[in-house]
């Protein structure tokens, strides 16, 4: 009887203990569209986000702990996102890699900021993410003022004396980006023959289409995500059109090609230099295939979020936001992106769009700037 107490006083040690270490794990959080029609980036930044705490985990942790992922649905709505940072802070998680869309990144800053959690979003490029002076933001992606003015350069060396049409879903990437792109094109003396807006989450677009063919449009360009472009491109062509396609990064998802088959054959989007053939993601992107996926589009941006912000915590020697983003702004940091700097307002210092374009395979790949 004795020996079974002392088995039943070790057994309860045990598990007191495995309790006890697992309770001191450091819960940080992805948040996202796990679902909606932006789900497919949602799905990039998980994946970036469990292979990034699974290598720092194998790798010791953080701290002397584990981390542990808590993974959040936003599906681009900005009242749900605001709802999902408010309990990731009364969760008292110190640090959530997200959002995607700019609408949902922007409102949830303000309630992380309250909540004392630091917030590295890898894929929200509109520019008021950071202009607000709040102290707990950063981003791993560039902004819609740098791609928009790639865009309009690329636009203006290869659609000289073409009529040109920007679109926009009035959302706040889409319009933001449409913007952009337009300022830029006006301040280099091209004129756009036709600027204008549809809803997001649209499925007709033949009247907008009808306009591009009456003004002989030969580029349009979509300020807005891969799901309505893929629509209005395929609506295009089932009226004949062969105008050029053109967008921002929310059209780096091979959904977008399942969307419009092969009439995806020479589209063109702005984005990064393909993440995947940075020689500092080549044993990342190793892991990412043997396990069947391609780590395309944000999915390492995601996984550059959990760097910084790992290095940084281990640096600052806390998890406390405040500290930890002090440290980030003040260092330099080991990526598979590369290494990676911050301004004061929690942009990256290196800034590098380039155009891609789509094949009728359903493959992209980055072409010359000056599209040779």
């Amino acid at each position: 009887m004795k020996s079974l107490k002392l088995i039943g006083l070790a057994l309860g040690a045990s598990f007191a203990l495995s309790a006890s270490a697992f309770a001191q794990d450091i819960t940080i959080a992805v948040a996202g569209p796990m679902t909606g029609s932006e789900s497919a980036f949602g799905r990039q930044m998980k994946n970036g986000a469990e292979q990034a705490v699974a290598d720092i985990n194998a790798a010791g942790g953080v701290l002397g702990k584990k981390l542990a992922l808590e993974a959040d649905d936003d599906a681009c709505d900005p009242k749900q996102a605001r709802s999902i940072a408010e309990k990731i802070g009364s969760s008292k998680i110190p640090f959530v890699a997200g959002h995607f869309c700019s609408s949902s990144s922007i409102p949830a800053s303000e309630a992380y900021a309250d909540a004392n959690v630091l917030q590295i979003t890898p894929a929200s490029t509109n520019p008021l993410f950071t202009e607000r002076k709040l102290w707990n933001v950063a981003r791993v992606c560039g902004r819609d003022d740098q791609q928009g003015l790639v865009a309009a350069d690329y636009i203006v060396k290869n659609f000289k004396g073409k009529n040109v049409a920007i679109l926009n879903d009035k959302t706040t990437y889409g319009k933001g980006l449409a913007d952009e792109t337009k300022k830029a094109l006006n301040k280099a003396g091209f004129q756009e023959k036709m600027f204008e807006s549809y809803n997001k989450g649209d499925k007709d677009f033949n009247s907008i289409v009808s306009r591009l063919k009456r003004d002989n449009i030969d580029l349009v360009y979509v300020g807005g995500y891969h799901q309505e472009a893929g629509l209005i491109l395929r609506q295009m062509r089932d009226q004949g059109l062969q105008t050029i396609l053109m967008a921002g990064d929310a059209m780096n998802d091979k959904e977008f090609a399942s969307i419009t088959g092969p009439a995806a054959e020479g589209t063109l989007f702005t984005f990064g230099p393909d993440p995947r053939n940075k020689p500092t993601a080549k044993a990342i992107v190793e892991k990412f295939k043997a396990k069947n996926i391609d780590p395309e589009g944000y999915t390492l941006y995601t996984y550059a979020a959990m760097q910084v912000w790992t290095q940084a915590v281990a640096k600052a020697g806390t998890t406390d936001a405040k500290k930890v983003m002090e440290t980030i702004k003040a260092g330099d940091w080991d990526t598979v992106l590369g290494k990676m700097g911050f301004d004061a307002k929690g942009d990256i210092k290196a800034i590098d769009y380039v155009v891609y374009k789509w094949d009728a395979k359903g493959n992209y790949t980055e072409i010359n700037p000056k599209g040779s």
